[in-house]
């Protein structure tokens, strides 16, 4: 349409018609508008025909450029002579128009007294349609707050979920985060574990069977005898979800799940599922290696002699956080008709490097003690000298004692290694803290000192490496304390009683470092 079509269009309408710009400017009016009221005509403001009212009027003007379509309103004019002209409009923005701003195309009819009823109808109508509108929104916005506050619980609990499997190293550590963790990111009940342990953990050889070590909390499938038994078909179809756990291709079991699971989406289910299978798989991988490490490392300790004269114990747990193998050991020598000899040292650091060193040193106090083994300080010399030679970026401490039959005088020498410690029959304990020398490795050509006691028949002799008092962000005198005060219980115990207990003296504790211990007796041969 163009202008001079509008005019034509408009000429004949009993009604006044304008055609006004965003700035309130009257672009074109039929010969009725200008009937009405002979202001209305091009080029005219309708803003100067009631000045006093003018911001309600651009707020209008604005409500017609939006619509589409004719929106009614209302116009209220004074006249030359100052009197109130009121009309009830249809506004519309004109989309034909093609000048350099928009404009409304309006169509007027003036309201006399009987239609002021009609346009209060009207706006209260507006008005009720417009607080039904900002109802519906708000109800729409607190229905999609509700549902945001819920995707991130349950992001939050999935989070949860995540971080509590990948902190889980463990395989009862992973059980642990299923059960007490899982429920919440499912939306359930319960969860609990059936697992294939053999799938979990291969075995090292064809006899190893049975549930890993502290890996329980969950039931075994390829133990029958377990006493949960194995989840029959029958029992599968009585919980509400019974989820299949692979990973790298492999079934470890199922992952069942009780309580109403309506609410959470499938795919939710199924990465919940995914993410404990693929824990699961590491807990498996990291035990297996832990078992081949340890495995490893007590095949290198050497086999202790049986002596007259000497009863003996030994024990030897990896650190908890541990894989590779280290480099504690321990070991007896009958080194002649009167004497016996106890070694037990560690070599800094951990990995085959460092077992690898560990087994060589045994080897040479095998073939030291033989020549000088009566001379504690000549022994861990001749040691210091191998070390140095053979492997000088090494450093390892040790201890070294002899014991002679006939005078019962216990002689020793210490490189760097914590003091053993004398248990007397009443609980009482001493520590053998004389005789300190520097580390075997870093410094060369060093005396050793060495010092002597006498025991009993009834004294028992706890030889043991750093990582039975060593923890983490506490002083080594706190766990030497801790080491007398429960030499206390232990009286009346077997040798091999008093060595597992002080191996396990401490079960919850996180222990950063391999346990090695060597416990003797010397009672008069009979």
């Amino acid at each position: 349409m163009t202008l001079g079509l509008f005019r034509a269009i408009t000429r004949p309408l009993p009604h006044p018609v304008l055609l006004c710009g965003a700035d309130g400017r009257v672009l074109a009016a039929n010969p009725a508008a200008r009937r009405c009221d002979d202001r209305l005509r091009p080029g005219a403001s309708v803003f100067d025909l009631r000045p006093d009212d003018t911001p309600q009027l651009r707020q209008q003007l604005a409500v017609w450029l939006r619509s589409g379509s004719p929106v009614p309103g209302g116009l209220v004019l004074k006249d030359a002579d100052g009197r109130t002209r009121r009309f009830r409009c249809h506004g519309a923005r004109a989309t034909w128009w093609d000048g350099p701003q928009p404009a409304v195309q309006l169509h007027l009819v003036e309201a006399g007294a009987s239609d002021r009823f009609v346009v209060l109808s009207q706006q209260v109508e507006a008005l009720n349609r417009e607080v039904a509108f900002r109802r519906a929104t708000e109800v729409d916005r607190a229905r999609l707050l509700a549902a945001e506050q819920a995707a991130r619980a349950r992001l939050q609990r999935l989070y949860d979920l995540t971080a509590a499997l990948a902190g889980a190293i463990t395989l009862a550590e992973v059980s642990r985060a299923v059960s007490e963790v899982a429920p919440a990111a499912l939306g359930a009940t319960a969860a609990e574990l059936y697992l294939h342990s053999s799938r979990l953990v291969p075995p090292l050889q064809p006899e190893d069977n049975g549930l890993p070590v502290g890996a329980g909390g969950w039931t075994d499938l390829d133990r029958p005898s377990s006493s949960d038994g194995p989840l029959t078909r029958e029992a599968a179809d009585a919980v509400p979800l019974a989820l299949s756990l692979e990973a790298d291709g492999v079934h470890l079991g199922m992952l069942i799940v009780y309580g109403s699971l309506s609410a959470t989406a499938p795919e939710h289910v199924t990465a919940v599922a995914q993410q404990i299978a693929q824990a699961l798989r590491r807990a498996g991988l990291h035990e297996h290696e832990h078992r081949v490490a340890e495995r490893l490392q007590l095949s290198l300790l050497p086999q202790l002699p049986q002596l007259p004269g000497l009863e003996s114990a030994t024990c030897y747990a990896p650190g908890s956080d541990l894989l590779s193998v280290g480099g504690d050991w321990y070991d007896v020598y009958d080194v002649d008709s009167d004497h016996i000899g106890l070694s037990i040292g560690d070599v800094a650091g951990h990995g085959l490097r460092e077992a690898t060193v560990m087994a060589q040193i045994t080897a040479a106090l095998r073939n030291i003690v033989p020549r000088c083994g009566t001379d504690p300080a000549a022994v861990l010399d001749e040691l210091n000298t191998f070390l140095g030679r053979y492997h000088s970026n090494r450093m390892a401490t040790a201890c070294y004692l002899v014991f002679d039959r006939r005078t019962r005088t216990l002689t020793y020498a210490r490189a760097g290694h914590p003091p053993p410690l004398l248990i007397h029959s009443d609980g009482t304990s001493a520590y053998l803290d004389h005789a300190t020398s520097p580390p075997l490795g870093p410094v060369r050509n060093v005396r050793c000192r060495q010092a002597d006691t006498t025991v009993t028949e009834t004294d028992t002799l706890l030889l043991y490496t750093d990582g039975l008092i060593e923890r983490r962000r506490e002083d080594l005198a706190i766990g030497m304390e801790r080491l007398t005060e429960f030499a206390r219980t232990t009286s009346s115990l077997s040798i091999t009683e008093l060595c597992d207990r002080f191996l396990h003296h401490q079960p919850e504790a996180a222990f950063p470092d391999d346990r090695a211990l060597l416990a003797a007796r010397f009672p008069s041969p009979s």
